[in-house]
């Protein structure tokens, strides 16, 4: 029996491992951080202490919380919860202190990051061993569940503790990188580092990014089955709120977060859960006919009066076309050419528009009449500098760095959750089998191969059991007895090449197919 998991993450309808009648979904499904830690990574955390930093979006795709899950794990010892802005149940409101206090049902310190500090401290960490990271962020730089993030990892760096980073998706997807890049000097809990306004990353990503200056010891466990494309409608689960503002299944509060909330201090600000943006001395029909002649993808705004304000609705057409921070930033741009409000000014102490900006030259750009287009070719150089930066910490897709898993002609290989990397991709054969280089497949499944160049044979043994393989033929000899495949081994780029399904069921595995993940497992 292989007593190793081998996974390939391939296109299952393409590989004829579907069962008849089986329809693949139209939304991809992904599997969490969460998950993938308890179904591959166990031994890391397995008999040690545990604090989680969590709060009510900390959830698998089942909708079981994190908490709830290790609270019943017998393997694991959960000794401490940690909980960002609006607390661990979501429901302070935004700014608000929140306290500390002991779990009543699990007996646990539930230790408050917004409160008498944001960073915990050394009484905090003492009785743990490992800090694990489980919140869904929702990709803007200023939401400060990323700021939490950052401040646990240098608290563990201090204190000599690992943190695990649970890795979730951007909800705004992974290609949208837009705004105005934080400089130097405007590090505040809004803005925690060099990032632009949205950053296109998830939170293992940004992980990444932080430790370049941190060092700190970190393990990301990585999402399976999300790209870089993917919104959050596409990854088939439900939207948990993550504050009193962007609640269950608000999708249109979530995209309008950066679009409508940038104008702190300056009177131009959002409405109706972000899906709503003007002010004072605002009219509403020049605002919307600025705004829908600005080209802006997938959005469309409806002029709309909400008392004295003047203002547009937003009404999101194409959620994977709509850029929300440059969106944010054109109706900054077009608001102050209407109504000329004051721009907030940072002297001894900095404004919050400043720390929303993590810079004060988005301020002197309005204050100089830019127009939009003129505001966004100011900031563009300093991002696409982040943009090349940016590629060294992306987990997946092309950047993805070699100690990650690797696309190899669109499939991945795993045997015991680690990556198996050929110098011949693998691919589809004719017969619609997964066809991969012999000898890294069978030595990563601890088996033993032997070639007879003359005799074109194969020869794989290993878990009691012995495989005869000949190049080109449909006939297989296992233990002794013929066996007739619907493909062949052949030679290809100088390779010898083999189908990865009768390696695994030949060695007397068992092969399973997941067509909401696309993924195979040989156990």
């Amino acid at each position: 029996m292989v007593k190793r998991i081998f996974m390939l993450v391939i296109v299952v309808t393409v590989l004829g491992l579907l069962a008849p009648g089986a329809v693949l979904a139209d939304t991809p499904k992904i599997k969490l951080g969460n998950e993938v830690l308890l179904d591959n990574y166990r031994h890391l955390i397995e008999g040690k202490n545990v604090g989680l930093v969590t709060n009510q979006t900390g959830v698998n795709s089942k909708g079981d919380t994190t908490i709830d899950v290790l609270a019943k794990d017998r393997s694991v010892r959960l000794k401490a919860l940690y909980g960002p802005e609006h607390g661990i149940d979501g429901k302070a409101v935004a700014g608000a202190y929140v306290s500390s206090y002991t779990h009543p049902e699990l007996g646990i310190p539930v230790y408050s990051l917004y409160g008498t500090t944001r960073k915990p401290t050394a009484e905090m960490l003492k009785n743990i061993d490992v800090l694990l990271f489980d919140i869904q962020d929702i990709g803007s730089r200023t939401y400060t569940y990323m700021s939490t993030l950052n401040y646990c990892m240098l608290a563990a760096k201090e204190n000599g503790k690992q943190v695990i980073v649970l890795d979730r998706p951007n909800p705004m997807g992974g290609v949208i990188v837009e705004g105005p890049v934080l400089e130097a000097g405007y590090e505040t809990f809004v803005g925690v580092d060099n990032l632009p306004m949205a950053h296109g990353m998830t939170a293992g990503e940004l992980a990444k990014f932080f430790n370049r200056k941190i060092g700190a010891n970190l393990q990301i466990i990585p999402m399976e089955g999300w790209t870089r494309e993917m919104i959050f409608q596409d990854t088939g689960l439900s939207w948990v709120g993550s504050s009193p503002s962007i609640k269950d299944g608000d999708i249109d509060a979530l995209f309008g977060y950066m679009a409508t909330g940038l104008g702190e201090g300056t009177g131009v600000g959002q409405q109706d859960y972000f899906k709503w943006i003007g002010g004072l001395g605002i009219d509403a029909s020049k605002f919307a006919t600025l705004m829908n002649g600005a080209g802006l993808p997938g959005v469309v705004f409806k002029p709309e009066q909400r008392g004295e304000r003047g203002g547009v609705r937003l009404n999101i057409t194409d959620y994977h076309q709509f850029n929300p921070a440059k969106t944010g930033f054109y109706a900054l741009a077009y608001a102050h050419s209407l109504n000329n409000f004051t721009v907030p000014k940072s002297g001894q102490t900095m404004v919050m528009f400043d720390k929303i900006m993590g810079t004060n030259k988005v301020g002197q750009w309005l204050e100089q009449g830019l127009t939009p287009q003129q505001l966004v070719q100011q900031y563009t150089p300093a991002l696409n500098q982040f943009q090349e930066e940016r590629k060294k910490y992306l987990i997946y897709g092309t950047d993805t760095p070699p100690d990650h898993p690797v696309d190899q002609a669109g499939i991945l290989v795993f045997v015991g959750g680690n990556q198996v990397l050929f110098d011949s991709p693998p691919f589809v054969d004719s017969s619609n089998r997964l066809i991969v280089p012999l000898r890294a497949i069978t030595e990563a499944m601890g088996a033993h191969v032997q070639y007879d160049q003359v005799a074109k044979e194969i020869y794989i043994g290993g878990h009691g059991k012995s495989v005869l393989f000949t190049l080109n033929s449909r006939t297989a000899v296992v233990d002794g007895v013929s066996k007739t495949m619907d493909t062949t081994p052949v030679i290809k780029n100088s390779r010898t090449m083999v189908p990865a399904r009768y390696v695994g069921e030949f060695l007397g595995a068992q092969v399973d197919w997941d067509s909401s993940q696309r993924v195979v497992k040989i156990n």
